[in-house]
């Protein structure tokens, strides 16, 4: 397969390598980062740069931009776009990226799906990309139809060089929802507790807990901003969520009342519980 990725920086970066390293593609990039597209080549994540002239021998397109980025590289490029060609994104929403790219598809004639790889680090950029990033990840698909059989098929045969354990079927109000929960609020509460004074201490104090809690907080702030306002909506639902949560905990803690204590605490575990026997379904 011809395969064009656009943004080359921890998943464009690594989706570029998965699919070299699946023998079998040629794969051109794209990035606007000064010498990215020569450091890929040379790394040999890429065979070239992904360009106007040569996108229309794409088979498939993923563009792994930052969600207006992708928007305004898709509009720029959809003119170029072979009719048989298939365009993902990975973009960490979906509500806005999916609506553009669906407009467009209907008036230039290829396939669009909304994208999510659920796999990353706390490390971005081309340099801590790597073929083995989304092995055994999900990969949520918004398609452009939910009846069409044929199409998730082909879906999924385009992505199987990347090395996803399962493809998720989802809306982009079902996707935007979900990772607000999922992923969102999980980034602002790391960010938000390793600001504690006491985070400057914990050498010899902390141990797995404190390791898995604070891993996101390193973060690319520019992203996470981004896609923070373009899902507010639902990310303002969950953190009301929490924050009337903990406000349980403390005003438990304040009048020193034990059982109230307890009950907070054990309807957390049965909800991790319930969580974990859904997931196992």
């Amino acid at each position: 397969m011809n395969i064009g990725i656009a943004g080359l920086g921890l998943i464009g970066g690594s989706l570029a390598k998965a699919y070299k390293l699946d023998g079998k593609n040629t794969v051109l990039g794209y990035d606007t980062g000064d010498g990215v597209c020569a450091i890929a080549q040379i790394a040999g994540a890429i065979d070239g740069e992904l360009t106007e002239e040569n996108i229309g021998s794409c088979d498939l397109i993923l563009i792994a931009l930052y969600p207006e980025a992708a928007i305004e590289y898709l509009e720029s490029i959809a003119p170029f776009i072979s009719l048989k060609a298939f365009v993902i994104d990975c973009c960490g929403t979906k509500r806005s990226i999916c609506a553009r790219g669906f407009e467009l598809s209907k008036e230039y004639g290829f396939t669009f799906a909304g994208g999510h790889p659920m796999a990353g680090t706390q490390f971005s950029g081309f340099k801590n990309s790597r073929a083995s990033l989304f092995r055994g990840a999900s990969m949520i698909i918004v398609p452009p139809t939910y009846d069409d059989m044929a199409l998730f098929e082909k879906i999924r045969e385009l992505l199987e060089p990347a090395g996803f354990g399962n493809i998720t079927i989802s809306t982009p109000e079902k996707h935007d929802k979900t990772i607000a929960f999922t992923s969102q609020l999980a980034h602002i509460v790391s960010n938000a507790y390793i600001k504690s004074p006491t985070a400057l201490a914990h050498k010899g104090f902390s141990a797995g807990s404190y390791t898995d809690l604070t891993r996101v907080a390193r973060l690319n702030e520019k992203m996470w901003a981004q896609l923070f306002l373009e899902n507010s909506d639902n990310l303002i639902n969950e953190l009301d969520c929490l924050l009337s949560s903990l406000s349980q905990y403390r005003n438990a803690l304040e009048i020193g009342d034990f059982e109230r204590l307890c009950e907070l605490l054990a309807d957390g575990r049965k909800c991790k519980e319930a969580a974990e026997e859904e997931g196992r379904r």
